[in-house]
């Protein structure tokens, strides 16, 4: 088995981390920045409300997934053809956006930010399976943490580093800018290793769209699977519902809420997922997901803590690092598990519905949450969030008898 550093330092985790950054960075061109744009545009807020709506490739994208896994692109093969394909596509598009006028063609704003979303959404389908696909067994924690971090730095650039951008040059530039960044995404796919094991791509597409279900489905378990899917991190999730308007409360200003939650926390969840994909590489999956998943729980009373002490700087700060570096932790783990449960003929479209299904948690715990919280106060709220762990952990028992593809009891 490789060395820990062996593996971090490895050519192919390089090559994970620049498609993890190109995966992240088209997100916040779509979302906050380009809402900061057209407010500095004077643009109706209800209008600006309605743009919300160009995300949704990313909850959909595993409807046309199957294309993915089906057809082979005519250079690069199957994975690193479709990723350079969808980062030409994300050039061309970034570029159109940041020529589009939010004031006399919102129209084709909207046009060209649906686009971006379209090709960031298939870009991820892509980079997705060819992670699955290139990475060793031993190395899947460790490719799931670098990843994060890539995907963290991007989100930086094209939020944070794009809105400094915008005070001192024209919005065209700054979005000329961020489109020449996916240009390191288009060396990683050209050089990019090639998987050692490639399978036969499906023969038809109604192949590629009933296989990868009746695949999973066969196996021993795979309900049970689904579930723990679902409420692994439903506990984390759960507790930062309402993160702002709990510090709100506490009597914390936007400031120190967004330099602690987006910088201190940005950080720690990088810091975490590394740490996490390293001990995952020595522990194993199943060893790693006991573990976090219990230190992840155990989090919650940090926030339990703040929320005794109030308006306490340092135990915020405390707060915010202890949850997100324990998040990160438990998602190097549970990453590199549904990587593991993927049959490597239908990756794409696997993958990309585990994770669909795995985002369903952050919409049911956030529906409740507030009503939750006006019953029981701030306290009790992170009691709860603790608590709500348990059936994760109870059903992680049955880890053993889950006899998925290249699902042992690792």
């Amino acid at each position: 088995m490789k060395s820990i550093f062996k593996v971090f330092a490895s050519f192919k985790m390089f090559i994970i981390l620049i498609l993890g950054f190109t995966s992240g960075l088209p997100l916040g061109l779509t979302a906050g920045t380009l809402q900061a744009w057209m407010k500095t545009e004077n643009i109706d807020i209800g209008t600006i409300g309605l743009f919300s709506l160009v995300g949704l490739p990313y909850t959909l994208k595993f409807i046309w997934s199957p294309i993915m896994d089906r057809y082979v692109p005519p250079l690069l093969g199957r994975r690193r053809g479709w990723i350079f394909l969808t980062q030409i596509g994300l050039i061309i598009t970034i570029t159109a956006l940041g020529f589009s006028d939010p004031k006399v063609t919102p129209q084709y704003m909207a046009f060209f930010a649906v686009c971006v979303a379209f090709f960031s959404a298939s870009q991820d389908i892509a980079i997705d399976a060819y992670r699955i696909e290139v990475l060793d067994e031993n190395e899947l924690g460790a490719g799931a943490s670098i990843n994060v971090m890539g995907y963290r730095i991007a989100m930086i650039v094209s939020s944070a580093l794009a809105l400094i951008l915008s005070d001192h040059i024209p919005w065209s530039s700054v979005y000329l800018i961020m489109a020449a960044c996916m240009l390191v995404g288009v060396f990683a796919s050209i050089f990019g290793p090639e998987p050692k094991e490639t399978e036969a791509a499906p023969k038809t597409l109604r192949e590629a769209v009933y296989k990868p279900f009746t695949e999973f489905f066969s196996r021993a378990g795979s309900i049970e699977v689904l579930i723990f899917i679902l409420i692994y991190k439903l506990d984390v999730a759960f507790a930062m519902a309402l993160t702002t308007p709990f510090m709100m409360d506490l009597g914390f200003t936007k400031t120190d809420i967004g330099a602690v939650l987006k910088g201190v926390g940005m950080f720690s969840t990088i810091g975490g997922a590394l740490m996490g994909g390293a001990l995952l590489s020595k522990w194993g999956i199943k060893k790693s997901l006991w573990i976090f998943g219990i230190i992840q729980a155990l989090s919650g009373f940090s926030f339990f803590m703040l929320a005794k002490l109030g308006h306490n700087y340092p135990m915020m700060v405390t707060a915010v690092c202890v949850e997100n570096i324990c998040s990160g932790l438990a998602t190097a783990a549970f990453t590199a598990f549904m990587m593991n449960l993927c049959d490597k003929r239908y990756t794409a479209t696997q993958f990309a519905l585990l994770t669909s299904f795995m985002a369903f948690t952050r919409t049911l715990v956030q529906t409740p949450s507030g009503f939750i919280m006006k019953s029981l106060g701030w306290e009790m709220y992170f009691i709860v969030s603790i608590l709500i762990s348990i059936p994760g952990l109870m059903l992680l028992t049955r880890y053993n008898k889950w006899q998925g593809h290249q699902l042992n009891g690792r």
